[in-house]
């Protein structure tokens, strides 16, 4: 006799969000426009800001998130640096960290509307580390510890840094998590091969303009730069040279060296990961205009991740009959 037949089991979606600092905020964009077109994710994988983004999806805060990603001007964005020389890191990340989390309004991965998995790198060991549950901030904290500009964090016996460094877009998260078919958010299209520019340039360190249209901005600059050389008396210039970018003929300044290298090393990894655990359907913003601390870029960011979504129409309906 023939068994009945069953209802088929409608496949999970895994979504597989890829870090990238301020091109990050494309992930929000991208979650948009493929709500538009049906597509909910069940589980969330992110590195380093692809962890944030997932935490605010799983949390349902994602609108008020995105208000304030759009709200961000420059000033804002140095106004949330805290300096940390000496501790592994120009910067603590505390304060931006106390915003997310206000606007999280969760503490704990069981309280996640789907399940969220984080990608972060024990430093020592170089091994990956998968966070998926107790405290939700310091896991988003430890996957986005930029090595070299963000402090490592200690998680049990453990310090860990950015997940970017051995899994920059976690699809393998996804489908370790039960995701039966996987998309993936790539945020490295188009970075190698080219600059990146300081976070400060030199305009804004010693402008003096008081220009209403720029001079809130370029005192703020000035006073995020003097705060970072407090007390550093005769190796302030040294520092400050070597912290903003080279221009064509001059040598690399340490920003640069971080951020280029991080980029390549980004890119090489995805490839490969990818290659050998292929999501089903890849997005790829193009980014590469937007630079590593550009925060207040959110609106640029956003748009370009709706419109790299619907660049894939024909690859998505496809998705969709499967």
């Amino acid at each position: 006799m023939t068994e009945p037949s069953h209802a088929a089991r409608r496949s999970s979606i895994g979504l597989a969000l890829g870090g990238g600092a301020a091109r990050g905020w494309a992930h929000i964009g991208v979650i948009r426009a493929l709500q538009r077109q049906g597509i909910e994710p069940d589980i969330i994988a992110g590195t380093s800001v692809g962890a944030i983004v997932g935490a605010m999806f799983g949390s349902a805060r994602i609108d008020a998130f995105e208000d304030w990603v759009r709200s961000l001007k420059r000033r804002d964005v140095f106004s949330y640096i805290d300096f940390a020389l000496g501790n592994g890191g120009f910067v603590q990340g505390r304060r931006l960290m106390a915003q997310l989390n206000e606007t999280l309004g969760v503490a704990d991965f069981n309280e996640l509307g789907c399940p969220l998995g984080v990608v972060a790198t024990d430093l020592y060991s170089g091994q990956e580390r998968w966070l998926r549950e107790g405290d939700l901030a310091t896991a988003v904290r430890a996957s986005m510890a930029l090595p070299g500009l963000f402090t490592p964090v200690q998680v049990e016996g453990e310090w860990l840094v950015d997940g970017g460094l051995v899994n920059p877009v976690p699809v393998s998260l996804c489908h370790a998590m039960g995701a039966d078919r996987v998309i993936a958010v790539n945020l490295s299209g188009g970075l190698v091969g080219r600059r990146i520019q300081s976070p400060l340039r030199q305009t804004d360190i010693h402008s003096s303009d008081p220009a209403p249209a720029h001079g809130a901005e370029a005192a703020t600059a000035s006073d995020w730069w003097r705060r970072l050389t407090g007390g550093l008396r005769d190796g302030a210039e040294t520092l400050q040279a070597q912290f903003e970018s080279g221009g064509a003929d001059s040598a690399p300044g340490v920003f640069d060296v971080i951020a280029t290298s991080i980029n390549v090393m980004q890119d090489r990894i995805t490839r490969s990961r990818m290659a050998g655990d292929p999501p089903d359907l890849i997005v790829t913003p193009d980014l590469a205009h937007i630079d590593l601390l550009e925060l207040h870029r959110g609106e640029e960011a956003i748009s370009e991740g709706a419109a790299a979504v619907d660049r894939l129409q024909p690859a998505i309906d496809t998705f969709l009959r499967d």
